[in-house]
C-alpha cells in the first residue's frame, strides 16, 4: 500500500492513494487554512469508521441479514498537550434493516472491533481506548 502527499500551498496538501484517489487536507484556519479540506486527524477517524463499517456490513451480509442502512457515528477525545493524540474513540452504529437479529449485529460489531478492523486494532494497541455500541432499527 502506498500514498503520496503533495504540498499545494500554505497549509494545504493533496493526498493521493496508491489506487489513484485523491483528497485535500489542510491545517486549521488559525494556522492559515481556508476550511476547504479535511484535517489529517479527521481523516484518521474517517478511515477507522470506513474500516469498521466495511467489516460490519460484510459480516452481516454473510449472516444473511437484510441490512438497508448502516451509519457509524464516531466521537473522539484528544490529548490537551502536544502531540494531540487520540485518547478515546467511541463508535456508535445505527443498523437499519428487515428482521435484523441483535445477536448477529452484536457479533458483527464485536468481530470488527476485536479481530478484523485494522485501524481500530492498531490505534487500540497504541493506547487509544476504543469503545463501540449499536442500535438496531427494524423496518
Amino acid at each position: 500500500m502506498k500514498a503520496t502527499i503533495k504540498w499545494v500551498d500554505g497549509v494545504q496538501f493533496l493526498a493521493e492513494s496508491g489506487s489513484g484517489h485523491a483528497v485535500l487536507m489542510e491545517g486549521p484556519e488559525s494556522e492559515g487554512g481556508r476550511n476547504i479540506g479535511c484535517r489529517p486527524m479527521e481523516l484518521m477517524l474517517m478511515g477507522l469508521g470506513g474500516c469498521t463499517s466495511y467489516d460490519v456490513i460484510n459480516i452481516l451480509g454473510k449472516a444473511r441479514q437484510s441490512v438497508r442502512d448502516c451509519v457509524a457515528e464516531i466521537s473522539a477525545q484528544r490529548a490537551d498537550d502536544v502531540p494531540h493524540v487520540f485518547t478515546g474513540i467511541h463508535v456508535h452504529f445505527t443498523v437499519t434493516g428487515k428482521n435484523l437479529k441483535d445477536s448477529h449485529v452484536k457479533r458483527a460489531v464485536d468481530l470488527s472491533a476485536d479481530k478484523y478492523c485494522s485501524a481500530s486494532i492498531m490505534l487500540g494497541r497504541g493506547g487509544v481506548e476504543i469503545t463501540h455500541d449499536y442500535e438496531i432499527v427494524n423496518i
